[in-house]
């Protein structure tokens, strides 16, 4: 819904470029990375549905994040493709507001998300003989119950205030998604307490997300550092090797957008890094635990062998 007194209705999203050359390749490149999104998340999803061995804390919330990347990309990409294509990318007031708002909750949800996937393994190498109690279906279904809670609450949070504000001529985003640091750039009334509620909630998430990992993963290093054996040292880390590339991928984009504002982050540095993190990673998540996990490979092996048993038959 359009806030009081704005006289704007629909944005026109300005898409990654303006140069008509790049426009088809660009379309066809991000083509390709969205289906090779929504297969291997769902391809993920469908693969630790199936198979029993599977069922354990660390795929369940694998499971999830899957289906987090898989609605996230679905969120923006779609939309992105369009401004490639079409001569006018406009989109409705009330529907920017409501892609920011599922935008802010799978981006949340993401991030907490990978913080309980770092305290699942700090259980599972710290105490593992307590793993099975401690990370019980109940313990698991309550922190995923935090984590949307949560994302939800920071993606309202996020869309009232930019439905607050007033936006008086220019509906040009600088940008191929509704994105906050764009539409503060085009308000016409004070954004400074809206960019207050930005760090806020930004920081208020990042920080619980940070602190727990970093003190999950202290400890785990810790614990593996006591290990004797080589062996025993690189099955430990192979545990948590996927985890922190993915981290790492998707802290570092997002970090170098939100942590910054938007006076020192040009916006199309911002558009850059969000491309990385809203598109490229993830595409990459289920190729990481994929390509890096014995587990995943096994079960990826059991299906195809299974499918071309019933096709003999």
């Amino acid at each position: 819904m359009a806030a009081e007194n704005s006289s704007v209705t629909e944005f026109i999203l300005a898409g990654l470029t303006d140069q008509p050359g790049l426009q088809i390749l660009l379309f066809l490149l991000f083509l390709v990375f969205y289906v090779v999104t929504v297969v291997g998340n769902l391809g993920l999803i469908m693969l630790i549905g199936l198979n029993s061995r599977l069922h354990t804390p660390m795929y369940f919330f694998l499971f999830n994040l899957s289906l987090i990347d898989f609605c996230y990309s679905t969120t923006i990409t779609p939309k992105m493709l369009m401004s490639f294509v079409s001569k006018k990318n406009s989109i409705l007031h009330a529907g920017c507001l409501t892609q920011l708002f599922f935008f802010c909750f799978f981006v949340i949800s993401e991030s907490l998300v990978l913080s309980a996937m770092a305290y699942d393994r700090y259980v599972a190498i710290c105490k593992p003989l307590v793993y099975t109690v401690t990370m019980s279906p109940k313990v698991c279904l309550l922190l995923l119950l935090g984590v949307y809670v949560m994302g939800c609450s920071g993606a309202m949070a996020h869309t009232g205030s930019i439905a607050s504000l007033i936006f008086c001529a220019d509906n040009l985003i600088n940008h191929f998604l509704c994105d906050i640091p764009p539409l503060l750039e085009l308000a016409c009334n004070s954004s400074s307490v809206h960019e207050l509620v930005v760090f806020i909630v930004v920081t208020t998430v990042i920080g619980m997300v940070i602190v727990t990992i970093s003190i999950s993963y202290t400890l785990i290093l810790s614990s593996i550092l006591r290990i004797h054996s080589t062996e025993g040292r690189s099955k430990a880390f192979s545990t948590c090797s996927s985890h922190i590339i993915v981290v790492f991928l998707f802290f570092g984009s997002a970090a170098f957008v939100y942590l910054k504002p938007p006076s020192v982050l040009h916006l199309d540095q911002g558009k850059v890094s969000s491309l990385f993190y809203t598109i490229v990673v993830p595409m990459l998540n289920p190729l990481i635990y994929s390509l890096r996990n014995k587990d995943v490979k096994a079960a990826v092996r059991k299906t195809l062998g299974k499918i071309n048993f019933l096709r003999k038959e």
